[in-house]
């Protein structure tokens, strides 16, 4: 089918034309009154078009609410749904549907009805004239009427012929409405549009939730990453060491790991769920004891200092920095293996220091000092006013991190 024709099969075509046809409804029921609709002179037509503005202005200007009127009537006639058989039909409209929160607001709701009241007289006038043009023409090619009243094109005699031009008034009406449609569309778009505290509004909701997800992946990654982390770790050494003794401990360090594992897949459950209940407690780093006896149940040597009052750590500092040494600990568990591990946790007046190193693999670095686990570390620290540094130093691998307290 020809581009030029498209739009005539599209629906969108066709109800944005009956919205221009809505907006005549006011005109024409003042006409009725006055000045009559018959026999009109061009100034009495003039006179309808123009006697609704102040009441529909002074309407928009004191009724917040035909701001969502309008706004919701404008998605659904003059933008394309699935209906509408239009490549990106379900892309966002950019129209508000919230009632006028300022006069700014409500000034341009008013600027709106008067367009759309002046359109809509203007294409119904159109439509009119242009399919009474068209009967005309139907008339022409049977009988010897010349001229029809309120026709606005003189037409030819009597002929047959005149049947093969009654296309015509209606496609050029047609084309008349899919441009004026399109000029309505992006009319609404300006004067319908979300106000800049509502953009602001929808952005700042759009950041939330791209953080929200990234923190769940980031949590995600950490638990069960280090949960199978653990779980390899010990079935592998239970394997080579054969001993029953040490199958019992194994077995028992993958049923704890697991076990908390899944109680955080619930509480991320949870978090992702619409039901409204609420997530379970985060776990801190004063309960990184667990985090510790794991990894020490896998055959690392981990060796603890803490120094300072870990339980008094503000919320946000104290689950993140629990995820950021789970993390390290994993690293160490996947890439160096049962190696010791020096892990250090100092509670300054105005900072938390997080240090944990260990002897490098074989080849002199750890394999995993790119992957996702070590940035979402560095990641975490950054969104918490902080800074973390991994990489070899002395011989070791370090993970070094430091979170502001204020």
């Amino acid at each position: 089918m020809p581009r030029f024709l498209r739009p005539l099969t599209q629906a969108v075509t066709y109800t944005r034309w009956l919205h221009l046809l809505i907006g005549s409804a006011i005109p024409l029921m003042g006409a009725f009154i006055t000045p009559g609709l018959s026999t009109l002179s061009t100034a009495e037509w003039v006179q309808i078009a123009l006697q609704p503005i102040p009441l529909v202005a002074a309407a928009a200007l004191l009724l917040p609410f035909l701001r969502r009127a309008e706004g919701l009537q404008a998605r659904l006639m003059l933008f394309p749904g699935q209906h509408a058989r239009v490549r990106g039909g379900d892309e966002d409209s950019g129209i508000s549907v919230a009632p006028s929160a300022s006069w700014r607001e409500r000034g341009r709701t008013a600027l709106w009805a008067v367009l759309r009241l002046e359109a809509g007289f203007a294409a119904g006038f159109v439509t009119v004239q242009f399919l009474g043009t068209a009967l005309a023409l139907v008339g022409a090619a049977s009988s010897d009427s010349r001229q029809e009243p309120g026709v606005l094109f003189p037409l030819p005699g009597p002929n047959p012929a005149n049947a093969l031009l009654v296309p015509v008034p209606v496609l050029v009406l047609l084309g008349i409405m899919v441009v004026a449609g399109r000029l309505m569309t992006s009319a609404a778009r300006h004067l319908l549009g979300p106000s800049p505290k509502e953009r602001l509004a929808a952005l700042e909701e759009r950041t939330e939730q791209l953080l929200e997800r990234n923190r769940i992946a980031r949590e995600l990654h950490d638990s069960i990453g280090h949960a199978l982390t653990v779980a390899v770790v010990q079935a592998g050494a239970a394997r080579a060491a054969a001993d029953p003794e040490f199958t019992t401990r194994a077995l028992g360090a993958i049923e704890e790991t697991g076990r908390a594992a899944l109680e955080d897949l619930e509480r991320v459950l949870r978090v992702l769920r619409t039901d409204g209940q609420p997530a379970s407690r985060r776990p801190t780093l004063a309960e990184a004891a667990q985090l510790l006896d794991s990894a020490r149940a896998s055959g690392a040597k981990v060796d603890t200092e803490v120094t300072g009052p870990v339980e008094r750590l503000p919320g946000p500092v104290t689950r993140e920095a629990y995820r950021m040494l789970q993390e390290a600990l994993t690293n160490v568990l996947r890439h160096a293996g049962p190696v010791p591990v020096q892990v250090r946790v100092t509670v300054h007046e105005t900072a938390l220091e997080i240090d944990v190193r260990n002897a490098l693999s074989p080849g002199g670095e750890n394999t995993g000092r790119g992957g996702s686990g070590l940035r979402g570390i560095r990641e975490r620290a950054t969104l918490l006013g902080g800074r973390a540094t991994t990489g070899p130093r002395e011989g070791e691998w370090q993970v070094h991190v430091e979170l502001p307290l204020g």
